[in-house]
């Protein structure tokens, strides 16, 4: 939907990548569904899902086996962001570093998109 040719809609670093392969291979599951929604402090916040089948209005990006599928109302909002995986002693997860985000949460579980002009 709001594709550029040539640039795909996300990246996802190698960390990422591995760690999606294993939810992938655990649930038998088609790739792990990234979007948004409405809450949190700052107003909107990400939204991940294994899924076991895309939505054909999906922007799907795959690395190395990983496929990840971008819910449509979510594409604008995320395009260009870089989805990593991190682990650290205290926690471990997914993370958005995302051009699009103009603001986010003491806690950084929610993010505020820049509005619309």
């Amino acid at each position: 939907m709001f594709s550029i040719p040539g640039k795909q809609a996300v990246t996802i670093t190698p960390n990422a990548a591995k760690q999606i392969t294993r939810l992938m291979a655990k649930d038998a599951s088609t790739g792990l569904r990234i979007g948004v929604k409405k809450g949190g402090c700052a107003g909107m916040e990400y939204t991940m899902d294994i899924v076991t089948k895309a939505d054909p209005n999906d922007e799907v990006v795959e690395l190395d086996g990983a496929r990840v599928m971008i819910a449509p109302m979510a594409q604008m909002f995320l395009f260009g962001t870089e989805i990593d995986y991190e682990t650290s002693l205290l926690e471990s997860g997914f993370k958005f570093k995302n051009p699009n985000v103009v603001d986010a949460c003491g806690c950084g579980e929610s993010i505020k998109f820049a509005d619309p002009e």
